[in-house]
């Protein structure tokens, strides 16, 4: 059985150069399987997604305790190594980030998301050294992925967003993340200078206007992740099924998708 380390050096190699890692977000232990068993060579985690599957808003409106929980299930139905959208870390306290972090090791994660969000890029600095240093401590190890939301967030005018993305992963990168998450970056060239500023592999975001994986790939970008799109997906597909049932009593849309549905008893059996 693999330990939680060869997880992460397997997930490490996943972000070599020359290649690209498709990340299918999931939610719960079901939609992990379902990546998995669909050719994901990792799964990762959607913080969102995550939250409304278990009635809460995203923006660390559920607790550590629900999303600790939540990731237990999804390691246990699944062989590739997880990461997991850890938002903020939970606290802008540096050092309880960083204890959060290590008990997501000890369960067995191999990577996380952090972002920055409206906060100074200092902070998020912070957390990375904390939780660094921790995992140092404890000879254990983790895959931090730096998300600056310098797009996401408009934290900058437009014609600074670049030049501000490029400080944010280098402080970043200095800091000791392991890869730079450019959440909402669209433009090829901009995509192709955050590429050339850092070594760290580059995760783009997909959404209506990014680039296809083929396309990012030969810029020069190690990962691609999809964020809440395969929640949004497959809550938007089974609202139009209850409403068709509902208001017009048929089950066209209901019958439209499930029988795509994986055999989930066959696989947790």
């Amino acid at each position: 059985m693999k330990t939680q380390s060869d997880r992460v050096s397997q997930f490490r190699e996943l972000h070599g150069h020359g290649k690209i890692l498709v990340l299918p977000n999931a939610w719960d232990a079901a939609s992990a399987r379902l990546a998995q068993d669909a050719g994901a060579k990792a799964v990762a985690t959607s913080s969102a997604a995550v939250a409304w599957s278990n009635g809460y808003a995203d923006g660390e409106g559920m607790s550590r305790d629900v999303a600790i929980a939540a990731t237990k299930e999804v390691l246990r139905v699944v062989t590739v190594p997880v990461t997991i959208d850890n938002e903020a870390g939970y606290s802008s306290d540096p050092a309880t980030v960083a204890a959060h972090a290590m008990e997501l090791i000890e369960i067995g994660v191999a990577g996380i998301n952090i972002e920055d969000g409206t906060e100074p890029a200092d902070l998020l600095v912070a957390k990375i050294k904390a939780i660094k240093a921790a995992a140092k401590a404890k000879g254990a190890d983790l895959f931090i992925n730096a998300r600056a939301d310098v797009y996401l967030k408009n934290l900058v005018p437009d014609a600074q967003k670049h030049a501000e993305i490029v400080r944010r992963a280098k402080l970043y990168t200095e800091a000791g993340a392991d890869g730079i998450f450019a959440a909402f970056v669209n433009d090829m060239a901009d995509i192709q200078a955050i590429v050339a500023a850092t070594d760290l592999p580059v995760n783009i975001l997909a959404n209506a206007k990014a680039p296809d994986v083929a396309t990012l790939k030969a810029a020069g970008v190690r990962r691609l992740t999809v964020g809440a799109l395969t929640g949004r997906a497959a809550y938007g597909q089974a609202l139009r099924g209850v409403k068709m049932l509902l208001d017009d009593g048929k089950y066209d849309a209901i019958f439209a998708t499930a029988g795509d549905c994986p055999d989930f008893n066959k696989a947790f059996g």
